[in-house]
């Protein structure tokens, strides 16, 4: 890692701004495709903000960092705004056994499936799992990923949701961009404790009062067959709002049970997934405030299957795409490959993928006054690409990350 001890200019660079909306909001429909790009420009870094950006392939002011671009796009660091990348555990047999002809039940009746990692994560120490997720997070940055969001989930019963929750602060008071935890207190059902829906509203209200900042932490829950059903999460999220702490939802992943409906009757953040929304349900959420997230890489990874982003933006919906990295589902720490799949399989334009990595998930983490676009004053989270096309971010699968990254003015150079 290379630390300017002064002002960072970064010129003669293709810059993708993705410049804020009027309103803070989300881009929607249409708007998903305005980049605003600058074809040979410079932008300029002090104390871990922007503090220029214009045109010309060069700046007057002193830097003690020089970034020749060389041409090269320079764009907002991504932005992984749904992820599971605090766990513990591995599920490579399981894996294994699936590619040999295992089924889902077979593999859960033998103590594999999510279980297996719940139970990884109870016998894990906090400060195993914080290392655990530094690594992983060391891995995404690699990729080009700046802010990311990472959910508890795996404890399923109190006090291993707020060891989980504990183990992300750790990291985010080290890591030089943001992390913002989400408390996923509703995903599989505790067959063992009947109160699992109590105990999980009792907790929001522990963390509303114990954590600094608490009060402002989103509450998701997995509304699906098998998991947590409409009355659980509407429970869930009743005690969230009163508290005054956003939701997210996980909906319409395997089948539409309301999910969405729900989401949307409690002023959601954000519904994530939608691999089996019906399209009645994609116009309804379009005509909300509420994004869509995408997660294409559970469809590459398990069974095919894709929200419909093209149908969610033609309604003027707004639409985020995130990689959901989990040991199970979705084992990929690549914002990038997620975006190259939302492009193939979602039919989405190379600009609408990119703005839904950076602007769009950045207002789905409430992150937009911070980050995910350059413009004065924002944090200086960039990244440059080993391109000179941006499109070429979407168009290749598997390349070699990002030539540079930029996180807060702490910089890590791959080529110079």
């Amino acid at each position: 890692m290379v630390e300017a001890d002064g002002p960072l200019a970064i010129e003669n660079a293709r810059i993708v701004t993705c410049l804020p909306t009027a309103d803070g909001g989300p881009r929607r429909g249409a708007a998903m495709r305005e980049l605003r790009t600058i074809a040979r420009g410079h932008v300029l870094v002090e104390r871990g903000r922007i503090a220029a950006v214009g045109e010309g392939p060069s700046i007057a002011r002193a830097a003690a960092m020089r970034i020749d671009a060389r041409g090269r796009v320079v764009m907002p660091a991504f932005i992984d705004c749904h992820t599971h990348a605090c766990w513990a555990g591995e599920r490579w047999d399981e894996w294994e056994r699936r590619r040999a002809g295992a089924g889902y039940l077979e593999i859960l009746q033998a103590g594999g499936g999510i279980l297996s990692t719940v139970r990884a994560v109870r016998a894990a120490p906090r400060e195993a799992l914080a290392s655990q997720l530094a690594e992983r997070l060391a891995e995404m940055r690699a990729t080009g990923t700046g802010a990311v969001e990472v959910k508890t989930g795996y404890g399923l019963d109190a006090a291993n949701e707020r060891k989980m929750l504990d183990a992300i602060l750790a990291v985010r008071g080290v890591w030089p961009a943001p992390v913002v935890p989400t408390l996923l207190l509703g995903h599989a059902v505790d067959a063992e404790n009947p109160r699992q829906v109590d105990d999980m509203c009792a907790l929001l209200d522990a963390v509303a009062a114990g954590v600094p900042g608490g009060g402002e932490l989103a509450v998701d829950a997995f509304c699906e067959e098998g998991a947590w059903d409409v009355a659980a999460c509407r429970t869930l999220f009743e005690k969230a709002r009163r508290l005054g702490m956003p939701v997210r939802v996980h909906a319409d992943q395997f089948t539409a049970r309301g999910g969405l409906e729900l989401a949307l009757a409690m002023g959601a953040r954000s519904v994530d997934h939608l691999e089996a929304s019906t399209p009645d349900g994609l116009r309804a959420l379009a005509a909300s405030r509420a994004v869509g997230v995408a997660l294409p890489v559970c469809g590459f990874a398990m069974d095919g299957r894709y929200a419909d982003g093209r149908g969610l933006i033609d309604a003027g919906g707004a639409l985020a795409v995130a990689t959901n990295w989990n040991p199970g589902s979705a084992p990929s720490p690549s914002v990038a490959f997620a975006a190259a799949l939302a492009c193939r399989h979602m039919r989405l334009a190379p600009a609408e993928a990119i703005c839904a990595i950076t602007w769009n998930a950045a207002c789905v983490l409430g992150l937009q006054h911070e980050t995910g676009a350059i413009a004065p004053g924002m944090r200086a989270d960039l990244v440059m690409l080993p391109h000179r096309d941006e499109r070429a971010l979407v168009y290749e699968v598997a390349g070699p990350g990002v030539d540079a990254s930029i996180l807060g003015g702490h910089a890590e150079l791959r080529v110079a």
